[in-house]
């Protein structure tokens, strides 16, 4: 069954357009990879000085998530991660989630 690779972040307000343009040009190199699915950047509500965005990539299995961790698609994707303004938009690092599908319906 598939695995979801989830990272949630707190975008401080007045960042989010930033935040959004900054995922809209990256270059994820995510489509090279063998198992992958899927990515989505997901806006959610709004909390105390921030909205919540989770980034959501399904991946065809765990073995396929850890190979794209080692992989150098992955440390040119996460070459700049924290410069520039990125630091400036976050209240704190990323929190990774991973599950694993247990049940799934289309």
């Amino acid at each position: 069954m598939s695995f979801i690779a989830m990272n949630r972040f707190r975008v401080r307000h007045g960042y989010e357009a930033e935040f959004e343009a900054m995922w809209a040009k990256r270059q994820s190199r995510l489509r090279e990879m063998k198992g992958f699915c899927e990515f989505r950047l997901l806006k959610g509500p709004e909390g105390e000085g921030h909205r919540l965005y989770t980034s959501h990539v399904i991946w065809a299995g765990r073995e396929d998530f850890e190979a794209w961790t080692r992989s150098e698609q992955f440390r040119d994707a996460h070459r700049n991660a924290g410069d520039g303004g990125t630091r400036d938009a976050l209240l704190g690092p990323p929190v990774f989630e991973g599950f694993e599908t247990v049940l799934h319906e289309t």
